[in-house]
C-alpha cells in the first residue's frame, strides 16, 4: 500500500515535443518508468505554500533537462532546470553494464548474472543520489523516487 501523503506526489508526467520518440523497446521503458513514478511517488517543491498532487512536464533545452511542475488542475508552480553532464558517466556506465547484463542472462551461469546485477543496481544507486543532490534544495524527493525518476531520465538519455 502507498503510505505516501496524497498531496506530495506525483500524478502525471508529460513529456515535450522537444524529447524525441524512439525505438518501441525505449518507448517501453519510457511507459513504464513513468507509469511507476505516477504509482508511487514523493515529490515536492521546495518553498510551494499550496498542495499538490503534481503535475511534471519535462522538456530539453541546451543539454539541459527542465522540469516544470504543475498541480493536479495545470496551475503552474514552479521550473527548475537541471544540467545532464554530471550523469552522462553514469549514463554510459549504466547503459554498457545493462548490455552485459542482459547478454549474461542468456547464457551466463546464475552466479554471474547476480554478481552482473549488483554492479547494476549499485550504479542506479549511485546515478539515483547523484539526483537527489542536483534536486535539492529545489524538489524533495525519497530515495524510492529519486531511482524511479533515474529511470525516466536514463531512458531519455538513450533515446536522445
Amino acid at each position: 500500500m502507498n503510505d505516501i501523503a496524497p498531496g506530495t506526489r506525483l500524478i502525471g508526467i508529460e513529456l515535450d515535443k522537444s524529447i524525441a520518440r524512439s525505438t518501441p523497446e525505449i518507448e517501453h521503458e519510457r511507459a513504464v518508468a513513468i507509469f511507476d513514478l505516477i504509482q508511487e511517488s514523493s515529490f515536492f517543491p521546495v518553498g510551494d505554500v499550496g498542495y499538490g498532487p503534481y503535475r511534471l512536464r519535462l522538456s530539453l533545452a541546451d543539454k539541459r533537462l527542465v522540469f516544470e511542475i504543475l498541480r493536479e488542475t495545470r496551475e503552474w508552480v514552479t521550473t527548475h532546470i537541471l544540467s545532464l553532464t554530471p550523469f552522462r558517466r553514469i549514463f554510459k556506465d549504466y547503459f554498457m553494464i545493462c548490455e552485459t547484463y542482459y547478454g549474461a542472462i542468456r547464457s551466463d551461469s546464475l552466479g554471474r548474472v547476480e554478481a552482473i546485477d549488483m554492479g547494476r543496481r549499485s550504479l542506479h544507486d549511485e546515478g539515483s543520489q547523484i539526483l537527489v543532490d542536483r534536486l535539492r534544495g529545489k524538489i524533495d524527493i525519497d530515495f524510492c523516487t529519486a531511482r524511479r525518476l533515474f529511470t525516466l531520465l536514463y531512458v531519455l538519455y538513450r533515446q536522445g
